[in-house]
């Protein structure tokens, strides 16, 4: 039932009003008394939030509803609000069809996998304890603005005024009709020159698609290029994502976006929590500074529960999930927004920046097939046969002296996913000949 960031899928089809319902009264089943909920702009978000909230009052469990907010507002209100849990109804970057659930602890972390199990068993199981008329649950109203108050405070605190010039940056900010225009004003309080793009929230994502890349932000990289702006940042629907573009109008690349998040939040002896499939040149920008990586299954979940351990300083994902342990567990967008442009102003322009790095040849591609299990099974079987150390912690990863390959199953599509990345650029494309054949040879 659970992806790799909560549920999500086809309204209508995967996504139902059923299913809300069942969801709902499986948090009150599991002894979630007090539960805040949110969601983004999508239309079909306010009928499941209802559904949702039904289900968790049927269970007599409390439900506090606060409206149309961005994801890290909503995860970070769940401790503010002394609540149980949070819900955020949201499909996140997914297209305007779709529509989903992502579940929130008080610490402002994503539902480990124990806790998404236990709703998936309640859910599957079909055997929710409902209660009387007379112990329903309470609906309280909370869309008053408090947690966008308090999360806009929070970056706000995030950044040393001292240690920065942000009043000499100038920052577009292309919302993507989601809602994260509070990154908009949490830069200009701190004395950022702000212009938006596609502040206005609208469900439909008529500007652009949700999921902002290098092939969706025409409109920013133009903007940005043609004017004096420093840099862009953009976020998808429920801004829990922040993407980059440099002064010259050009796409960060996420890799090298999560090199510089890294290098500046760690020291000697730190770690940062990143998954497998994460290109070499953060390794480098860490060793610069004393600092190793530690790598996770893929999914910003992942990122986060590793985050929890002591020495780990900073976690992020080459999708744009940028996590900051100490200040919340949740990807927070408008938050690496906010230090991206602190970064910028302390150390130089981003472009610059980004050039400075050593970068390597990495090819991604996705190999359509019917059965991602037997595949993989095969794919692992083959690699033991060949007498080859790999992990296999989330698909098959070899490592080699001079760079990796990485074969791993989509979780939302019926495709494998084919990595390889090394440090010269024939050796890559051998290595991902190679592990293309590795899935290749088991589908024919």
């Amino acid at each position: 039932m659970f992806g790799t960031s909560g549920i999500r899928g086809t309204v209508g089809e995967t996504i139902t009003a059923e299913l809300a319902v069942s969801l709902g009264r499986a948090l009150a089943s599991a002894n979630y008394d007090r539960v805040v909920v949110g969601r983004d702009a999508r239309a079909s978000g306010r009928l499941l939030v209802d559904a949702l909230t039904a289900g968790v009052r049927e269970g007599g469990s409390d439900v506090i509803d606060v409206g149309v907010a961005t994801t890290p507002t909503v995860a970070r209100g769940v401790g503010t609000l002394e609540a149980d849990a949070g819900v955020v109804v949201t499909a996140s970057h997914n297209p305007a069809t779709d529509n989903g659930f992502k579940f929130w602890t008080p610490s402002g972390q994503a539902f480990d996998e124990t806790r998404r199990n236990e709703i998936s068993e309640y859910v599957r199981a079909d055997d929710e304890a409902l209660v009387p008329w007379d112990e329903l649950g309470d609906r309280t109203d909370r869309s008053d603005g408090v947690l966008y108050a308090r999360h806009k405070d929070a970056l706000r605190t995030s950044i040393d005024a001292a240690d920065t010039a942000l009043s000499s940056l100038s920052v577009v900010v292309d919302v993507g009709n989601g809602t994260g225009a509070i990154t908009a004003d949490a830069l200009y309080e701190l004395g950022c020159t702000v212009r938006t793009l596609n502040a206005q929230p609208d469900g439909r994502f008529p500007a652009r698609p949700s999921e902002p890349n290098a092939d969706t932000l025409e409109t920013l990289q133009q903007t940005v290029g043609a004017t004096d702006a420093d840099l862009g940042v953009a976020h998808d629907g429920d801004a829990d994502r922040m993407v980059a573009v440099d002064e010259r109008g050009e796409f960060v690349v996420l890799d090298c976006l999560l090199a510089l998040f890294a290098r500046e939040a760690a020291g000697e002896g730190d770690r940062v929590a990143a998954p497998l499939n994460t290109s070499l040149a953060v390794d480098d920008a860490l060793a610069q500074v004393g600092a190793s990586l530690t790598r996770t299954p893929v999914g910003d979940v992942y990122v986060a529960e590793r985050a929890t351990e002591s020495d780990v300083v900073f976690g992020g994902e080459p999708s744009g999930a940028w996590i900051w342990p100490a200040e919340t567990l949740c990807p927070d967008g408008p938050l690496a927004a906010c230090k991206l442009a602190a970064l910028v102003a302390r150390r130089g322009a981003l472009g610059e920046l980004v050039d400075a790095l050593e970068t390597y040849p990495i090819h991604r591609e996705s190999i359509p097939v019917e059965r991602k299990a037997a595949v993989m099974d095969a794919v692992e079987t083959a690699v033991r046969e060949r007498g080859a150390a790999f992990d296999a912690m989330d698909g098959v990863r070899i490592e080699y002296d001079d760079g990796w390959v990485l074969v791993r199953p989509s979780g939302t599509e019926p495709v494998v996913r084919v990595t390889a990345e090394a440090r010269d650029a024939d050796r890559a494309d051998a290595l991902l000949e190679d592990a293309r054949s590795l899935v290749d040879d088991t589908v024919r």
